[in-house]
């Protein structure tokens, strides 16, 4: 794999995933963070020897990121489109949409147990910070989130969801690592949020609820420098995933 020695998507979060998902996960991430810059041309053959594959799992990944609009499907290949600033804010929109719907139905059902969950979940955040896995706390981030909009068992909104997350986890990886380099100091803030969103469904307080959401939200919300300098730092060397 020559040009794709150093993997920037966490590769122990793919055992289950098909080829052409793991080459999606990784131009995904690629794409992203600005090392694969807007406009590139993606030739089908130099990808299949890059991650030394097929030329099958390559479509199938080039059709997944071309569904997430951030590649343009050509003849042979594709061409990256990115992702600018204002769309990146637009997905954080998508998302307090979805946390705020949902915060909205688990006012009329028990949320015991969900609170249980996400307690469990965070103390793994926790964990994460402790031991300055960047990644973990990524992971079990995205964890608390989804199983808060798994919760109500909407089909649509977990579709929506689902169509997201890809990209969502993406910036939250990058934006994660950046701070655990940067703003350590910022993770007792962000477990506060967090802690305030359980407050929240445990007491089923709507108003609480809508402070949880923005004291979360507001941090990211036409704040995604933190996105370009992860980029820039990127740009200037890719550190191994390969844990």
């Amino acid at each position: 794999m020559s040009e794709y020695n150093d993997y920037l998507y966490p590769q122990k979060w793919l055992s289950k995933a098909s080829t052409g998902d793991r080459v999606a996960y990784e131009l995904r991430m690629r794409i992203i963070s600005g090392l694969i810059e807007s406009g590139t041309i993606l030739s089908e053959n130099k990808l299949a020897a890059d991650f030394e594959v097929s030329r099958s799992p390559i479509r199938e990944a080039l059709r997944i990121l071309a569904s997430e609009n951030i590649i343009r499907l050509e003849k042979m290949g594709a061409v990256v489109i990115g992702l600018s600033e204002k769309e990146i804010e637009e997905i954080y929109d998508v998302r307090l949409l979805i946390e705020t719907f949902v915060f909205e139905r688990l006012i009329k059902v028990d949320t015991t147990n969900l609170a249980l969950e996400l307690s469990k979940t965070l103390e793994m955040m926790k964990v994460a910070i402790k031991y300055n896995d960047a990644d973990e706390f990524s992971y079990q981030d995205v964890m608390f989130h989804e199983t808060i909009i798994r919760s109500i068992g909407h089909s649509y909104i977990t579709m929506i969801w689902n169509n997201l997350k890809p990209v969502m986890e993406g910036l939250i990886l990058l934006s994660m690592r950046m701070r655990f380099k940067e703003k350590y100091e910022d993770f007792t803030r962000i477990v506060k949020n967090h802690e305030l969103y359980i407050d929240a469904i445990r007491a089923k307080d709507r108003e609480l609820m809508i402070k949880s959401l923005h004291e979360n939200f507001d941090d990211v919300q036409g704040k995604v420098e933190d996105l370009w300098r992860s980029q820039q730092m990127l740009s200037k060397g890719v550190e191994p995933q390969n844990d």
